[in-house]
């Protein structure tokens, strides 16, 4: 368990304004119920959470990225906890095998025949741990199911049930027995969330709790607030939230911004632009709006773009970050009025 400091664009989404066209009454008393139930356990990490909500209406995927230790994991059950639908976790190493995640023909000697053990992957929330872990051929095993949320083998395609979500857990890169990420595959994920070590008051916050009997033991207690026909609803009600066609300009500039930049050698592709769209619809939608502003974009920009984006040779030499790259951008693209 721990904590994080929020930063300016992933801060909470408390204090907003009620929507004035589309009702969201049932979906902020939801967020609510699921924010009072992850708080009994998790300290902080507002601005960690309202990104994986916003995932979730806008039908995404998330990777966290941090050192062992600072509840990537723990979060990500949470969450799953807090919903009433089916969850999977599969921990990712070396030896891992495609079959293992997506399943694999077994023959049955009654009737002679071959039939589909599904996997681990079939599922509704499915928490990959340490997803670096794995090698390419596992890795590659992800993209379709990733994308278009079906398993093909042995000739035939399997759809996975709706809500379908990965949340995904990696160490960094420089850490022992870690692989690259293909860029295809980061291009999956709406979000990559990077989770720092916890201030000083909140690891006392943290040691207190564990003290109280309110660690990770205790996620059990977490009872689901939110059903699986709820969040399809409430995902039906995010693709009418309203934007405007100036700001769809401004989404499209910011990322073909990041194509031609000194500093990057990779930029984001245009699914990048659909997922900053749609997560600013989500995003808008939990602070109580019906449309999205600049603010919302600004908002979700970094944690959408972060793993999409490479930076040069050079720039990574030099210590840079691809977060500074799109913090220049959104500096430099005009904000529409």
């Amino acid at each position: 368990m721990s904590s994080e400091s929020p930063s300016p664009n992933e801060s909470s989404l408390d204090g907003a304004p009620p929507s004035s066209r589309i009702d969201a009454t049932d979906l902020s008393a939801a967020v609510d119920r699921i924010r009072d139930a992850i708080g009994t356990i998790l300290v902080g990490q507002t601005g960690m959470v309202d990104l994986f909500l916003t995932a979730l209406l806008a039908n995404g995927h998330v990777l966290i990225e941090g050192v062992p230790g600072v509840a990537k994991t723990l979060t990500a059950r949470l969450i799953a906890r807090a919903l009433d639908v089916d969850f999977t976790r599969i921990q990712f190493t070396p030896d891992l095998m495609p079959s293992d995640v997506l399943g694999t023909s077994v023959f049955n000697p009654k009737t002679t025949e071959f039939a589909f053990r599904k996997g681990p992957i079939f599922s509704n929330v499915v928490l990959i741990d340490e997803i670096n872990r794995a090698p390419a051929k596992t890795q590659a095993a992800l993209f379709e199911v990733m994308e278009e949320r079906q398993v093909s083998a042995d000739g035939t395609t399997w759809p996975l049930d709706a809500p379908f979500v990965v949340f995904a857990t990696q160490n960094p890169l420089e850490h022992e027995g870690t692989y690259r990420l293909p860029e295809a595959q980061l291009d999956r994920f709406l979000f990559k969330i990077q989770v720092d070590y916890p201030n000083l008051e909140e690891e006392i916050d943290i040691l207190r709790g564990h003290h109280a009997g309110r660690g990770p033991d205790a996620i059990e207690q977490v009872e689901p607030v939110l059903e699986a026909e709820s969040l399809l609803r409430y995902r039906a009600l995010v693709r009418e939230v309203h934007v405007e066609p100036d700001l769809m300009r401004y989404i499209a500039e910011v990322t073909h911004r990041t194509r031609e930049h000194r500093m990057l050698s990779l930029g984001a592709s245009p699914r990048a632009s659909v997922a900053i769209l749609n997560a600013g619809k989500a995003f808008a939608m939990l602070r109580g709006r019906d449309f999205v502003s600049p603010d919302d974009v600004q908002a979700i920009a970094p944690a959408a773009l972060r793993h999409r984006l490479m930076l040069t040779p050079e720039q990574e030499m030099e210590g840079r970050t691809t977060d500074e790259v799109i913090r220049r951008i959104l500096d430099e693209v005009d904000v529409p009025r």
